[in-house]
């Protein structure tokens, strides 16, 4: 079992955000500090500060993953099960220098584990896997894989029914090949007794001879004229018609 949800990014609605520069080392010094409000799972809404104006997509990564652990680094576990979140570095590019595109993948992202918990709460049957992927555009595709038999009890029994009907089979197919076996061997029987018998008749002097006609009297002298090897004699025959 297999869902795949996709959100698009250009539904996201922007809010107003209050920004803060860092002071710092000259490697941090425009990087921007956000005060904004992020909407929640449950339909609220909290207050976060997010930062932007990172020089390079690395710095912008580590930054993220330091609140956001479980995203770009492998797989996971949420709720008990395996999870992995990719961001596309693409998008990540994007946002590291534009305050609402950050707000958007940071409100995203603070979203994950309540969504999770979701998923696996009213997921029908167990889930076995979850995966959120965050395009270039800032599109998200979530994909949930699931199973309705955890325990394998569904699949122990289609096994053991399989393993029945195979045997069925077999003992069917073994019964069909016995039978024509059987078969065979009396018409072999058949065969040889008919030999045999056909060689007693030469060696005992036996013969069968037969001779078709009109009438009785020439049939008969056909058939002796047949044993004695002579032709048959013409002459006046019964007068019997067919």
């Amino acid at each position: 079992m297999a869902m795949e949800i996709t959100n698009n990014y250009s539904s996201y609605a922007t809010s107003s955000t209050n920004t803060t520069k860092n002071v710092g080392s000259a490697k941090d010094s425009n990087v921007t500090t956000s005060t904004v409000e992020l909407k929640t799972s449950t339909g609220g809404t909290k207050t976060e500060q997010i930062k932007t104006g990172y020089s390079n997509v690395n710095d912008y990564s580590k930054y993220l993953q330091g609140k956001y652990s479980y995203m770009n680094t492998g797989t996971t576990s949420m709720q008990g099960v395996p999870t992995t979140v990719s961001v596309s570095s693409a998008f990540l590019k994007k946002c590291m220098n534009d305050p609402e595109k950050a707000k958007y993948l940071e409100e995203n992202l603070a979203a994950l584990p309540d969504c999770a918990s979701y998923a696996v709460s009213h997921a029908q049957g167990t889930l076995t896997s979850i995966s959120y992927e965050i395009d270039a555009n800032g599109n998200i595709t979530g994909i949930t894989s699931g199973t309705n038999d955890p325990d394998g009890k569904i699949a122990r029994e289609n096994a053991e029914r399989k393993a029945k009907e195979k045997k069925a089979a077999e003992e069917k197919a073994a019964e069909r090949r016995k039978e024509k076996k059987a078969e065979e061997e009396k018409a072999a029987e058949r065969r040889a007794e008919k030999k045999a018998a056909e060689e007693a008749k030469t060696e005992t002097g036996e013969y069968t001879i037969s001779a078709t006609g009109t009438d009785i009297k020439s049939v008969t002298e056909k058939v002796i004229a047949a044993m004695s090897g002579t032709s048959a004699p013409t002459g006046a025959s019964f007068d019997i018609k067919a």
